[in-house]
């Protein structure tokens, strides 16, 4: 560990933020993980839900910096194509 005041401080902050990363990453990975569920198994209702609950989540980790805007629009556009092709079946 560094000797300097300052950079011990940003040490400690970096861990911090990359555990408050690693659990907002991994909800919003749990929650397209159940949408993509929910599309196999058919169950147009359950993938609406869900599909609102993982793009909301997928915003919320924009504002907290965890993904970029453009990585979660292009999630958001692969979940509601995915839900859409699941209507026309």
């Amino acid at each position: 560990m560094a000797n300097i005041k300052q950079q011990k401080k940003r040490v400690l902050t970096n861990e911090k933020r990359r555990q408050r990363n690693k659990s907002i990453r991994s909800a919003v990975r749990t929650e397209i993980r159940k949408f993509n569920e929910a599309v196999e198994s058919g169950d147009q209702a359950a993938a609406s839900d869900q599909l609102r609950v993982a793009s909301r989540k997928l915003d919320k980790a924009v504002t907290k910096g965890v993904f970029h805007r453009n990585n979660a629009a292009n999630k958001k556009s692969n979940m509601a194509r995915a839900f859409n092709k699941m209507g026309e079946n």
